[in-house]
Protein backbone atom coordinates (compact mmCIF):
# COMPACT_ATOMS: atom_id res chain seq x y z
CA UNK A 1 0.00 0.00 0.00
CA UNK A 2 0.72 3.68 -0.17
CA UNK A 3 1.43 5.68 2.73
CA UNK A 4 3.19 8.63 4.19
CA UNK A 5 6.56 7.37 5.50
CA UNK A 6 8.93 9.58 8.25
CA UNK A 7 11.84 10.43 6.35
CA UNK A 8 14.25 13.08 8.04
CA UNK A 9 15.97 13.51 4.97
CA UNK A 10 12.32 14.99 2.85
CA UNK A 11 10.54 18.16 3.56
CA UNK A 12 8.85 18.33 6.77
CA UNK A 13 10.44 14.70 7.71
CA UNK A 14 7.37 12.76 5.41
CA UNK A 15 7.34 11.36 1.97
CA UNK A 16 5.03 9.26 0.30
CA UNK A 17 5.94 5.60 -0.20
CA UNK A 18 5.73 1.98 -0.06
CA UNK A 19 4.78 0.41 3.47
CA UNK A 20 3.04 -3.38 4.07
CA UNK A 21 -0.43 -3.56 3.99
CA UNK A 22 -1.62 -3.89 7.84
CA UNK A 23 -2.64 -7.48 9.35
CA UNK A 24 -5.76 -7.05 11.79
CA UNK A 25 -6.02 -9.02 14.54
CA UNK A 26 -9.68 -10.56 15.60
CA UNK A 27 -11.06 -7.53 17.22
CA UNK A 28 -9.86 -5.07 14.24
CA UNK A 29 -11.58 -4.00 10.93
CA UNK A 30 -9.95 -3.34 7.94
CA UNK A 31 -10.47 0.20 6.35
CA UNK A 32 -9.76 1.71 3.30
CA UNK A 33 -8.63 5.57 3.93
CA UNK A 34 -10.35 8.65 2.62
CA UNK A 35 -9.03 11.33 4.38
CA UNK A 36 -6.91 12.03 7.35
CA UNK A 37 -6.29 15.06 9.42
CA UNK A 38 -3.39 16.08 10.93
CA UNK A 39 -2.72 16.84 14.18
CA UNK A 40 0.03 19.20 15.82
CA UNK A 41 1.32 16.37 18.59
CA UNK A 42 1.82 14.31 15.84
CA UNK A 43 3.87 16.86 13.21
CA UNK A 44 5.86 18.58 16.18
CA UNK A 45 7.11 15.42 18.00
CA UNK A 46 5.73 12.24 16.66
CA UNK A 47 7.58 12.96 13.45
CA UNK A 48 11.10 13.42 15.21
CA UNK A 49 10.53 10.91 17.64
CA UNK A 50 9.52 8.02 15.27
CA UNK A 51 12.54 5.97 13.15
CA UNK A 52 12.27 6.24 9.36
CA UNK A 53 10.08 4.36 7.46
CA UNK A 54 7.23 4.92 10.50
CA UNK A 55 3.56 5.02 9.51
CA UNK A 56 1.91 7.54 11.91
CA UNK A 57 -1.45 9.47 11.97
CA UNK A 58 -4.32 9.20 15.05
CA UNK A 59 -7.24 10.41 12.44
CA UNK A 60 -8.76 8.54 9.63
CA UNK A 61 -12.04 8.46 7.74
CA UNK A 62 -12.90 5.98 5.40
CA UNK A 63 -14.41 2.60 4.46
CA UNK A 64 -14.35 -0.19 5.79
CA UNK A 65 -12.68 -3.20 3.64
CA UNK A 66 -13.04 -5.90 5.50
CA UNK A 67 -14.96 -6.56 8.52
CA UNK A 68 -13.18 -7.75 12.23
CA UNK A 69 -13.18 -11.30 12.49
CA UNK A 70 -14.67 -11.85 15.76
CA UNK A 71 -17.97 -10.20 14.30
CA UNK A 72 -17.41 -7.04 16.88
CA UNK A 73 -17.96 -3.62 14.72
CA UNK A 74 -19.71 -2.72 11.08
CA UNK A 75 -20.12 -4.44 8.20
CA UNK A 76 -17.95 -4.16 5.21
CA UNK A 77 -19.02 -1.75 3.08
CA UNK A 78 -19.78 0.57 5.90
CA UNK A 79 -18.38 4.32 6.39
CA UNK A 80 -16.08 4.71 9.48
CA UNK A 81 -14.52 7.07 11.32
CA UNK A 82 -11.70 5.89 13.26
CA UNK A 83 -8.71 6.67 16.21
CA UNK A 84 -5.75 5.35 16.88
CA UNK A 85 -2.49 5.49 17.98
CA UNK A 86 -0.82 5.29 14.26
CA UNK A 87 -1.36 4.07 10.72
CA UNK A 88 -3.57 6.73 9.87
CA UNK A 89 -1.36 8.24 7.02
CA UNK A 90 -1.90 4.78 5.12
CA UNK A 91 -3.99 3.60 2.45
CA UNK A 92 -5.18 1.03 4.65
CA UNK A 93 -5.75 0.78 8.23
CA UNK A 94 -5.99 -1.93 11.27
CA UNK A 95 -7.86 -0.40 13.70
CA UNK A 96 -9.94 -1.46 16.72
CA UNK A 97 -13.65 -1.86 16.62
CA UNK A 98 -13.85 -0.32 20.32
CA UNK A 99 -12.02 3.01 18.32
CA UNK A 100 -14.37 3.59 15.32
CA UNK A 101 -17.99 5.09 14.58
CA UNK A 102 -20.00 4.38 11.76
CA UNK A 103 -20.60 7.12 9.61
CA UNK A 104 -23.88 8.59 7.43
CA UNK A 105 -23.46 7.74 3.43
CA UNK A 106 -23.65 11.18 2.54
CA UNK A 107 -20.83 12.71 4.81
CA UNK A 108 -17.67 14.06 3.16
CA UNK A 109 -15.10 11.94 4.76
CA UNK A 110 -12.73 14.46 5.08
CA UNK A 111 -14.65 16.61 7.03
CA UNK A 112 -15.10 13.56 9.26
CA UNK A 113 -11.76 12.64 9.53
CA UNK A 114 -11.20 16.08 11.66
CA UNK A 115 -13.25 14.43 14.92
CA UNK A 116 -11.24 11.77 16.16
CA UNK A 117 -8.51 13.36 18.39
CA UNK A 118 -10.03 17.29 18.22
CA UNK A 119 -13.93 16.71 18.86
CA UNK A 120 -13.81 13.39 20.29
CA UNK A 121 -11.32 15.26 22.84
CA UNK A 122 -13.28 18.25 23.40
CA UNK A 123 -16.75 16.63 24.30
CA UNK A 124 -14.67 14.22 26.40
CA UNK A 125 -13.32 16.65 28.45
CA UNK A 126 -16.21 18.66 28.69
CA UNK A 127 -18.24 16.02 30.28
CA UNK A 128 -15.56 15.79 32.91
CA UNK A 129 -16.75 19.52 34.01
CA UNK A 130 -19.93 18.55 34.76
CA UNK A 131 -23.03 19.88 33.62
CA UNK A 132 -22.47 23.30 31.89
CA UNK A 133 -25.86 24.32 31.15
CA UNK A 134 -25.97 28.39 33.14
CA UNK A 135 -22.14 28.34 33.90
CA UNK A 136 -18.95 29.82 32.81
CA UNK A 137 -16.54 28.09 30.72
CA UNK A 138 -12.77 29.09 29.87
CA UNK A 139 -11.58 27.76 26.60
CA UNK A 140 -7.61 28.48 25.98
CA UNK A 141 -6.14 27.46 22.89
CA UNK A 142 -9.77 28.32 21.27
CA UNK A 143 -8.18 28.83 17.60
CA UNK A 144 -6.71 25.41 17.57
CA UNK A 145 -8.75 21.83 16.62
CA UNK A 146 -9.61 21.12 19.97
CA UNK A 147 -10.33 24.37 20.74
CA UNK A 148 -13.32 24.98 18.04
CA UNK A 149 -14.75 22.69 18.65
CA UNK A 150 -15.41 23.06 22.13
CA UNK A 151 -16.40 26.56 22.05
CA UNK A 152 -19.05 24.84 19.77
CA UNK A 153 -20.18 22.19 22.31
CA UNK A 154 -19.69 23.95 25.58
CA UNK A 155 -22.19 27.13 24.13
CA UNK A 156 -24.76 24.10 22.61
CA UNK A 157 -24.33 22.80 26.32
CA UNK A 158 -25.54 25.97 26.96
CA UNK A 159 -22.76 27.57 28.68
CA UNK A 160 -21.78 31.11 29.14
CA UNK A 161 -18.40 30.53 26.83
CA UNK A 162 -14.68 32.70 27.18
CA UNK A 163 -12.06 31.61 24.19
CA UNK A 164 -9.05 32.95 25.35
CA UNK A 165 -6.63 33.53 21.90
CA UNK A 166 -3.02 35.13 21.35
CA UNK A 167 -4.63 36.91 18.69
CA UNK A 168 -8.11 38.11 19.60
CA UNK A 169 -8.32 41.00 17.09
CA UNK A 170 -7.75 38.56 14.02
CA UNK A 171 -9.88 35.68 15.33
CA UNK A 172 -12.28 37.01 18.01
CA UNK A 173 -15.15 37.63 15.03
CA UNK A 174 -14.66 33.72 13.62
CA UNK A 175 -14.89 32.98 17.17
CA UNK A 176 -17.66 34.19 18.02
CA UNK A 177 -19.32 32.76 15.01
CA UNK A 178 -18.91 29.27 16.60
CA UNK A 179 -20.26 30.29 20.01
CA UNK A 180 -18.37 32.43 22.12
CA UNK A 181 -19.38 35.09 23.85
CA UNK A 182 -16.04 36.89 25.01
CA UNK A 183 -13.03 36.30 23.22
CA UNK A 184 -9.33 37.55 25.52
CA UNK A 185 -5.91 37.33 25.06
CA UNK A 186 -5.21 35.15 27.55
CA UNK A 187 -6.42 34.12 31.38
CA UNK A 188 -5.45 36.43 33.29
CA UNK A 189 -7.84 38.74 31.69
CA UNK A 190 -10.59 37.56 32.81
CA UNK A 191 -13.42 39.81 34.15
CA UNK A 192 -14.11 37.57 36.85
CA UNK A 193 -14.18 33.54 38.09
CA UNK A 194 -15.23 30.57 36.00
CA UNK A 195 -17.16 27.18 36.50
CA UNK A 196 -14.83 25.16 34.53
CA UNK A 197 -11.64 25.28 32.05
CA UNK A 198 -10.51 23.41 29.72
CA UNK A 199 -6.70 24.45 28.79
CA UNK A 200 -5.21 23.56 25.46
CA UNK A 201 -1.71 25.48 26.19
CA UNK A 202 -0.04 24.57 29.76
CA UNK A 203 2.45 26.60 31.46
CA UNK A 204 1.94 30.25 33.03
CA UNK A 205 -2.12 29.35 31.11
CA UNK A 206 -2.55 26.71 32.88
CA UNK A 207 -1.38 28.44 35.97
CA UNK A 208 -3.52 31.59 35.35
CA UNK A 209 -6.55 29.69 34.61
CA UNK A 210 -6.82 27.70 37.88
CA UNK A 211 -6.53 30.90 39.73
CA UNK A 212 -9.73 32.03 38.26
CA UNK A 213 -12.08 28.86 39.04
CA UNK A 214 -14.82 29.36 41.32
CA UNK A 215 -15.05 27.23 44.28
CA UNK A 216 -15.51 23.48 43.28
CA UNK A 217 -14.54 24.29 39.94
CA UNK A 218 -12.58 22.08 37.48
CA UNK A 219 -9.88 22.60 35.01
CA UNK A 220 -9.05 19.41 32.40
CA UNK A 221 -5.25 19.77 31.19
CA UNK A 222 -5.62 18.59 27.15
CA UNK A 223 -2.94 20.53 25.79
CA UNK A 224 0.65 21.58 26.40
CA UNK A 225 1.14 23.62 23.64
CA UNK A 226 3.62 26.38 25.56
CA UNK A 227 6.00 23.70 25.77
CA UNK A 228 6.58 24.87 29.22
CA UNK A 229 6.50 24.11 33.25
CA UNK A 230 3.61 25.03 35.34
CA UNK A 231 4.68 27.04 38.35
CA UNK A 232 2.53 27.75 41.17
CA UNK A 233 3.14 30.37 43.85
CA UNK A 234 3.28 29.37 47.31
CA UNK A 235 -0.77 29.05 48.60
CA UNK A 236 -2.09 28.62 45.07
CA UNK A 237 -3.27 25.18 46.29
CA UNK A 238 -4.52 26.00 50.13
CA UNK A 239 -8.04 24.89 50.53
CA UNK A 240 -9.35 27.52 52.90
CA UNK A 241 -9.29 30.85 50.47
CA UNK A 242 -12.55 31.01 50.14
CA UNK A 243 -12.65 28.58 46.88
CA UNK A 244 -12.69 25.10 48.54
CA UNK A 245 -12.35 21.84 45.96
CA UNK A 246 -10.99 23.06 42.75
CA UNK A 247 -9.72 20.29 40.77
CA UNK A 248 -7.31 19.94 37.88
CA UNK A 249 -7.45 16.70 35.53
CA UNK A 250 -5.80 15.13 33.51
CA UNK A 251 -6.72 13.91 30.14
CA UNK A 252 -5.49 10.93 27.77
CA UNK A 253 -8.01 10.20 24.58
CA UNK A 254 -7.52 6.54 24.14
CA UNK A 255 -7.84 5.48 27.76
CA UNK A 256 -11.46 7.30 27.81
CA UNK A 257 -14.60 4.77 27.57
CA UNK A 258 -17.14 4.45 25.45
CA UNK A 259 -15.08 6.37 22.15
CA UNK A 260 -17.60 4.27 19.80
CA UNK A 261 -20.66 6.24 20.56
CA UNK A 262 -18.52 9.46 20.80
CA UNK A 263 -16.85 9.39 17.44
CA UNK A 264 -20.94 8.29 16.00
CA UNK A 265 -22.38 10.77 17.63
CA UNK A 266 -19.92 13.25 16.58
CA UNK A 267 -19.98 12.14 13.04
CA UNK A 268 -23.80 12.98 12.54
CA UNK A 269 -23.55 16.31 13.95
CA UNK A 270 -20.72 17.62 11.19
CA UNK A 271 -22.67 15.79 8.39
CA UNK A 272 -25.64 17.73 9.91
CA UNK A 273 -23.96 20.51 10.09
CA UNK A 274 -24.46 21.30 13.18
CA UNK A 275 -20.63 20.97 14.21
CA UNK A 276 -18.29 23.22 11.76
CA UNK A 277 -14.83 21.03 11.39
CA UNK A 278 -13.17 24.03 11.40
CA UNK A 279 -10.93 23.11 8.15
CA UNK A 280 -8.52 25.70 7.57
CA UNK A 281 -6.01 23.43 4.60
CA UNK A 282 -7.06 20.99 2.20
CA UNK A 283 -5.65 19.41 -0.37
CA UNK A 284 -3.81 15.97 -1.69
CA UNK A 285 -1.61 13.98 0.18
CA UNK A 286 1.03 14.48 -2.43
CA UNK A 287 1.36 18.38 -0.66
CA UNK A 288 1.35 16.52 2.69
CA UNK A 289 4.65 19.25 2.87
CA UNK A 290 3.30 21.99 2.79
CA UNK A 291 0.34 21.41 5.18
CA UNK A 292 2.88 20.15 7.41
CA UNK A 293 5.18 22.96 7.17
CA UNK A 294 2.65 25.36 7.76
CA UNK A 295 1.59 23.53 11.22
CA UNK A 296 4.83 23.68 12.19
CA UNK A 297 5.20 27.14 11.15
CA UNK A 298 1.94 28.13 13.60
CA UNK A 299 0.07 29.37 10.08
CA UNK A 300 -2.75 27.17 10.18
CA UNK A 301 -5.40 27.80 12.86
CA UNK A 302 -8.03 24.92 12.81
CA UNK A 303 -7.76 21.39 11.00
CA UNK A 304 -5.37 20.41 8.14
CA UNK A 305 -7.40 17.61 6.07
CA UNK A 306 -5.51 15.27 3.79
CA UNK A 307 -7.71 13.40 0.91
CA UNK A 308 -5.80 10.23 0.03
CA UNK A 309 -5.78 10.34 -3.72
Amino acid sequence: MRALLVDRTAPAGIRLGEAPDPLPGPHEALVRVVATSLNQGEVKHGVSAAPDGAVLGWDAAGVVERAAADGSGPAAGTPVVTLGADGAWAELRAVDTDLLGAVQPSADLGAISTIPVAATSALLALRRTGPLLGRRILITGATGGVGRYAVQLARQSGAYVIASTGDPDTHGEELRTLGAHEVIAAPARLAGPVDAVLDMVGGEQLVQSYDKLTENGTLVALGHSAGEPEHFPYGALFGDQGRHNRAIVSFFLLSSPDLTPALTWLADQVTAGTLNPGISWRGSWNESAEAVTAMLEGRLHGKAVLDIT
